[in-house]
C-alpha cells in the first residue's frame, strides 16, 4: 500500500517519515513554507535516534497527485481544515475507476471525534486512529517524534466500529515502522478517552505547560475532564478506563527529550505558537461544550477554555501568555452567570 499523508506536520509528518523508513510509498501533502521545504530540502526527522533528511515525494493538493486503488489516504490535518481537505479529496478520480470516496480507505489520525462523522460523509470507507504520538513541527520541513522505544501507541479501528482485512493490514505496516497499532472493534471509545485528555489542551496553549502543574491548573483541568465524562454519561457514550489506557502505554513508551529542541506543548500551543490563526479548541473543549448543551449538563470550564483558545487564535496572542489566575477567574464569572 502506498500513504498518502493529508497534512504532514507533526503528526502526519512522523507518520510518513516512519513509515517511508520502514520501506513504504509515502506521499506528504503540505502547503506554504513547508511544503517548500519538503521538496527543496526533504523532511528532517527527529527521534531519538538521531536526525536524518528523507526526501519523500510531495505535493500540494490532490490535483498534484495520481491516485492509485492501494492507496491509503491517511488525514492529519486539524478539525476545522477537515471539511475543505475531505471535499478535495473525496471526489478525485482512482485509477481504474471510481472516486477517492468510492474506494478508497480514508484514516483519521486526528484529536477529537467529529472527523469520522464528516468523513463518512464523503468516504465509505472510513477508519479512526487514536493517535498517542508525541511530535512537535520544530520548523518548515521539520518536525520530531520523542516517544521512545516506539515513536507512537496508535488504536486502530474501523468506523463506527468493527474491524477488517484493510484496517489489520495498515496496522501490520505501523508495527513495522516503530509504533505499537492495537486493532480494537470499538475504537471510538479510545478516541473518547483521548478528548478527555485533550481538554486540557487549550488551557496549555493559552497559559503554558508549566501552568498545568500548578494548584490552580491541576484544578481547572480537574473540573474540565469532570464535566467532560459527565456529558458522555449523559449521551451514553463509553470511554477506555484509566487502567485500559495504562495497560496499553505504560512501560511501553516514554517521551525522550531531544538535543537542541526547547520544551514547548501540545498541538493547541504548536498552534498559537505558529501563529496559524486557528485552534482546534471548538472540536475538543467545544465538543463536551455540544455535549452539555444538548443533554442539560453545565460546563462552564470547558466553555471558558474554549472561548479563550479562540480568542487567542484568532488575535495571534502569544501562547502561554495568560496567568493560570485569570483563567481561573473568567471561570468564576462565568460559573456566577450561570
Amino acid at each position: 500500500m502506498r500513504y498518502v499523508i493529508i497534512g504532514a506536520g507533526a503528526i502526519g509528518g512522523a507518520l510518513g517519515g516512519r513509515l517511508a523508513e520502514a520501506g513504504h510509498e509515502v506521499v506528504l501533502v503540505a502547503r506554504g513554507a513547508h511544503l517548500e521545504a519538503l521538496r527543496t530540502t526533504g523532511l528532517r526527522l527527529t527521534t531519538p535516534e538521531g536526525t536524518r533528511t528523507l526526501r519523500l515525494p510531495c505535493a500540494q493538493g490532490p490535483e498534484e497527485v495520481e491516485l492509485r486503488t492501494d492507496d491509503v489516504l491517511v488525514l492529519a490535518v486539524k478539525t476545522q481544515d477537515s471539511i475543505a481537505a475531505l471535499d478535495a479529496w473525496s471526489g478525485r478520480p482512482v485509477a481504474g475507476g471510481g472516486t477517492a470516496g468510492e474506494v478508497l480507505p480514508l484514516v483519521c489520525a486526528q484529536n477529537g471525534v467529529e472527523n469520522e462523522r464528516l468523513a463518512l460523509r464523503r468516504f465509505r470507507r472510513v477508519y479512526a486512529m487514536c493517535v498517542y504520538l508525541p511530535a512537535t513541527f520544530v520548523a518548515a520541513g521539520a518536525v520530531s517524534a520523542g516517544g521512545s522505544p516506539v515513536s507512537g501507541v496508535l488504536h486502530l479501528g474501523s468506523f463506527p466500529r468493527g474491524v477488517d482485512d484493510t484496517v489489520r493490514a495498515i496496522a501490520a505496516d505501523l508495527e513495522g515502522a516503530c509504533f505499537l497499532a492495537p486493532v480494537v472493534p470499538e475504537v471510538m471509545r479510545w478516541k473518547y478517552a483521548k478528548l478527555l485528555s485533550n481538554l486540557a489542551n487549550s488551557l496549555n496553549a493559552v497559559s503554558g505547560t508549566a501552568a498545568l502543574g500548578s494548584a490552580a491548573g491541576r484544578e481547572l483541568v480537574r473540573r474540565a475532564v469532570a464535566e467532560g465524562r459527565a456529558v458522555l454519561t449523559a449521551a451514553g457514550l463509553g470511554w477506555a478506563s484509566d487502567a485500559e489506557q495504562a495497560e496499553a502505554r505504560e512501560g511501553r513508551i516514554i517521551q525522550v527529550a531531544l538535543d537542541g529542541q526547547e520544551p514547548g506543548g501540545g498541538s493547541s500551543w504548536q498552534s498559537l505558537a505558529r501563529g496559524t490563526g486557528s485552534i482546534e479548541a471548538d472540536h475538543l473543549n467545544g465538543e463536551i461544550v455540544l455535549l452539555g448543551r444538548v443533554h442539560g449538563v453545565p460546563t462552564p470550564v470547558n466553555d471558558v477554555l474554549r472561548r479563550l483558545a479562540n480568542e487567542f487564535a484568532r488575535e495571534r496572542q502569544a501562547a502561554g501568555s495568560m496567568p493560570v489566575e485569570e483563567v481561573a477567574r473568567r471561570v468564576a464569572v462565568e460559573e456566577a452567570g450561570l
